[in-house]
């Protein structure tokens, strides 16, 4: 892996160097950090450019309308990596600590309990955005037309969700077991033939958002079937081989594992479900504002999740590293490797904050050139670029979280940024015209600087390496 070369690799080790070279990572780790963080970040850059040139697309054909109502939608889509995240985040502690054990037969069943949760949990959204999206996408929308745009959009992206869960287990599965070139190829290629399938539904074929929409849930299901076949047979054509297999014999379930998958991962489902229900409300108070900011807003929001995709492989590749040194009992070593991401990922969250925060203009263009929206666009984009430089700091301290099982710091961290903090300046601009806008540019950056605070906190205090024995392979439990 460490043979493959491409830009970003190379700009992560330039970066990743000269924060060694001023003594605040270890120059060795720095290396193995890049070859396993950066097919994550080139996964994350490319699924969430497929949403980001969804906005775009429907803005082209359709207008602000159709950003307004995609962004609607798009909080319900995003429960699917809420649910199946969460699980996801269980699943990598676990198969990393017992790869580091080498206990594979272990791990193969933790990775069928996790697919298992993961359907179960899915399949009633699923049914109920298929019965009701109506009434769904009302409740927080606003504007005829944005309302009936996603409606449209929700019933079919439904489809979707479960497939987009499993694809998360998978994935985990991968990086847990030191392999994140994989999970790359697959789910970037799959976000590629997604924004292909889009355009082609989008303007060839005049769809609208139901065609972005179903090329969502062609590229999720196709994906699924890839890592499916792969995990089963511990290699696909043209991918070559997978670090673990996990077949289709065997055993295929154990109450042990499925305890500790859901003592670990249930924190995580209700820390990304507190930040996605978040969403909800705060839409509806952008609303308030008009479809204009609402538009704004959404693009905005694009543009932070392309700006976090550092988080899809420092945070992983932390768990990953991390969890993999516990397993083999070395807390000392895990912690290392806990602090050195951590500081190797801010210094990226910089260069990529300050780059945006020069470009936002120009970025702001391609989704919108209307003056009457611009300017909101920009600034949003802006304020947003501070907002990422905490979000790294979470994504960083989380990873070390994850992969011990000490996953309710999260949890919590989530509930005070969005629900004690953000919400509450957010509509501050509502009560107090003279604030106006202004409350929800505050709110922005709260929302991602109070859960860095806490989970930091946690991180520091080094409470999770104690937790982590009670999750190692073949532990027993202390008091």
């Amino acid at each position: 892996m460490a043979a493959r070369y491409n830009p970003l690799r190379a700009l992560l080790l330039a970066v990743g160097g000269l924060v060694a070279r001023a003594g605040l990572i270890a120059r060795e780790r720095v290396e193995r950090a890049t070859d396993l963080a950066w097919p994550r970040i080139v996964t994350g850059i490319a699924r969430m450019s497929r949403t980001t040139a969804d906005v775009a697309m429907v803005g082209i054909a359709l207008g602000p309308g159709a950003i307004a109502g995609v962004g609607y939608a798009q909080p319900f889509w995003g429960l699917s990596f809420a649910l199946g995240g969460g699980i996801a985040g269980g699943t990598i502690g676990l198969v990393s600590q017992r790869y580091g054990a080498d206990a594979h037969e272990e791990l193969a069943v933790a990775v069928k309990v996790s697919a298992l949760v993961a359907i179960a949990v899915t399949v009633p959204v699923t049914a109920l955005y298929l019965l009701v999206p109506g009434p769904l996408i009302d409740a927080i929308g606003s504007g005829t037309d944005a309302v009936a745009l996603g409606t449209d959009y929700l019933r079919i992206v439904a489809l979707g969700i479960p497939f987009a869960a499993l694809n998360l287990v998978g994935s985990r599965t991968l990086v847990g077991a030191d392999d994140a070139w994989t999970p790359m190829v697959l789910r970037g290629g799959g976000a590629m033939f997604n924004i292909v399938v889009n355009a082609a539904l989008i303007f060839g074929f005049g769809m609208g958002v139901v065609g972005a929409a179903a090329g969502t849930v062609l590229s999720n299901a196709l994906v699924t079937l890839a890592l499916g076949v792969g995990l089963a047979r511990g290699r696909l054509p043209v991918v070559g081989e997978f670090p673990v297999t996990v077949p289709v014999s065997g055993p295929q379930f154990d109450r042990s594992l499925l305890a500790d998958l859901i003592e670990t991962a249930t924190p995580l489902v209700g820390a990304n479900l507190a930040r996605n229900g978040g969403q909800f409300p705060k839409l509806y108070v952008v609303g308030l504002f008009g479809p204009n900011v609402v538009a704004a807003y959404v693009v905005a929001m694009r543009v932070r999740a392309l700006m976090e995709t550092p988080n899809w492989g420092f945070s992983m590749a932390s768990s990953s590293l991390v969890g993999q040194a516990l397993g083999a009992d070395d807390e000392r070593e895990a912690g290392e490797w806990a602090r050195d991401v951590l500081r190797f990922s801010l210094a990226v969250f910089a260069v990529i904050a300050a780059g945006t925060f020069v470009l936002a203009r120009p970025i702001g263009r391609v989704f919108v050139d209307d003056p009457a929206i611009l300017p909101t666009v920009v600034v949003f984009i802006r304020v947003t670029c501070l907002g990422v430089l905490f979000s790294g700091v979470y994504g960083g301290a989380t990873g070390p979280l994850r992969a011990s099982g000490d996953t309710r710091w999260p949890l919590y961290a989530q509930l005070a940024g969005l629900y004690v903090f953000a919400l509450p300046v957010a509509t501050v601009g509502v009560l107090v015209p003279a604030v106006g806008v202004t409350a929800l540019y505050a709110a922005v950056v709260v929302e991602l600087a109070i859960p860095a605070l806490v989970v930091y906190y946690r991180y520091h205090s080094g409470a999770w390496k104690v937790i982590s024995r009670d999750y190692r392979p073949d532990a027993t439990p202390t008091d």
